[in-house]
């Protein structure tokens, strides 16, 4: 076993320093990405920097026009707190649809999002919603954020601060579960801004991550309700294609999860 030395700061300011101050160090939230890699060597750094415990990581409020949830956040924390699920429902079901409630009760959305893993359920919430990132260096908009498997535009002893999220009209989420893993095989999040803008984001279905489904935004666009996207198909290049499910399989599952996450718009999660 390789040595790791653990840190838990008190403050941001002393977690940053803390990291520019290890010879390869990594931020610890919810552990549910970076211990795995862990486990089978595929990470091995030198120094653990434990961020849950800073105050100034937590908090959720709700006003008028936004949501704002602290990234040390658990996914139970943001499934349950009323005034989020009234002010955007299917954020707070899409929350409490994670993992099992184990899983739910330590990982943390900073965590979820900063790793960008390619079936983590926050990231389609984030550029659906058109959420921005706030960081301990930057203000950084949704669609800036994600740049491809596991893969942000973080720099490196960037920390996630909190994340700011408009109140749409509506939103609805709909996913298909791996049965075994209970990962997204393909999971859509729409948001409606009346007529404004609909923001379509597809996670747990592209090579790269999570991405935007422009074609069924304009669809939406046009005639906001699933029979629009009844005869709309995604392009399957660029999806995931394994023992998971081809290519072809996924762009169908995107097809059918967008329309009932249209369907579901306030309502319960549909799996």
């Amino acid at each position: 076993m390789y040595p790791t030395h653990y840190h838990a700061p008190k403050s941001l300011s002393e977690a940053v320093e803390l990291f520019g101050q290890c010879d390869d160090p990594a931020f610890l939230s919810g552990g549910h990405t970076l211990l795995p890699t862990m486990k089978s060597r595929l990470a091995s750094p030198t120094d653990l920097i434990d961020v849950r415990k800073i105050a100034q990581l937590h908090g959720i409020d709700v006003d008028d026009e936004y949501v704002r949830i602290g990234a040390a956040e658990t996914h139970a924390a943001v499934s349950r707190h009323a005034g989020l699920c009234k002010a955007i429902p299917a954020l707070g079901l899409l929350a409490g649809s994670i993992g099992d409630v184990q899983v739910r009760h330590v990982g943390t959305m900073g965590g979820s999002v900063a790793n960008n893993d390619p079936a983590a359920d926050y990231p389609s919430a984030v550029l659906a919603l058109g959420a921005t990132v706030h960081t301990s260096e930057r203000e950084i908009a949704a669609d800036d954020f994600f740049d491809g498997l596991y893969t942000t535009c973080l720099e490196p002893g960037e920390l996630i601060t909190h994340i700011t999220f408009p109140i749409p009209v509506s939103a609805g989420y709909a996913k298909f579960r791996n049965p075994a893993s209970r990962y997204a095989l393909a999971a859509v999040f729409v948001a409606w801004f009346g007529g404004q803008s609909v923001r379509v984001a597809v996670t747990g279905a592209g090579s790269a991550g999570v991405f935007r489904w422009k074609a069924a935004e304009k669809a939406l666009m046009n005639s906001f309700g699933p029979e629009a996207l009844e005869n709309l198909s995604l392009d399957p290049v660029g999806l995931l294609d394994d023992f998971h499910g081809c290519k072809d399989y996924r762009a169908a599952l995107v097809q059918v999860m967008a329309q009932r996450a249209v369907s579901n718009m306030g309502g319960a999660l549909i799996e």
